[in-house]
């Protein structure tokens, strides 16, 4: 199929390039490869990495169960699952910084509803083991909840934007609900 090739190959160009294997998360772009946060971690984006997992649930949404390749993603889609569940604030958030979030102690909104929906959606797929990721989806999913002020704003979204950077109660932006949104799709076919 040459637009499962394409998709494959473009992919691949970025897996090879930013994915680093130790870690299981992605780097946003190459200006991160070198650069370290004020801890001495590397640099890893919340959202950034809400993106992958979140692109690679709608991959897996899509492509074939006999894709000669779909293996490839779904172990990818299980490593990073494994390992974001495993960096989730005990607050139930992801922060900006998945490494450093001492540095950005507020709540990311965008982030956590990313990664939320690609837990949910692995646990509805059966591709994640529920009941190693129904505990850390369902606390996200709570924790987005309080996110939500009187009016029904999303706060706690980062703005456009290419790096980790703090965040503040009454900020939002469109992509903070619709990811907010997706989550929800997924736990109402939840069973």
């Amino acid at each position: 199929n040459s637009e499962i090739d394409f998709m494959h190959n473009k992919l691949m160009d970025t897996y090879t390039h930013l994915y680093d294997e130790k870690e299981e998360l992605f780097y946003r772009d190459d200006r991160f490869l070198e650069q370290r946060e004020i801890n001495g971690h590397k640099i890893f984006w919340g959202r950034g990495n809400g993106w992958v997992v979140a692109g690679l649930a709608n991959i897996l949404k899509l492509m074939p169960e006999d894709e000669s390749r779909r293996e490839f993603y779904v172990k990818l889609f299980t490593d990073m699952s494994s390992r974001l569940s495993l960096l989730q604030h005990e607050d139930g958030f992801w922060h900006a910084s998945l490494l450093d979030p001492d540095s950005y102690p507020s709540p990311e909104t965008s982030a956590t509803a990313l990664i939320t929906y690609a837990l949910a959606y692995g646990i509805n797929s059966g591709i994640l083991d529920k009941e190693q990721f129904y505990e850390p989806m369902y606390k996200a999913w709570t924790s987005l909840l309080s996110a939500v002020d009187e009016s029904g704003k999303l706060g706690w979204v980062q703005p456009i934007g290419a790096d980790p950077k703090s965040v503040t109660a009454d900020m939002t932006s469109v992509y903070g609900p619709g990811a907010f949104l997706m989550v929800a799709s997924e736990l109402y076919e939840m069973k």
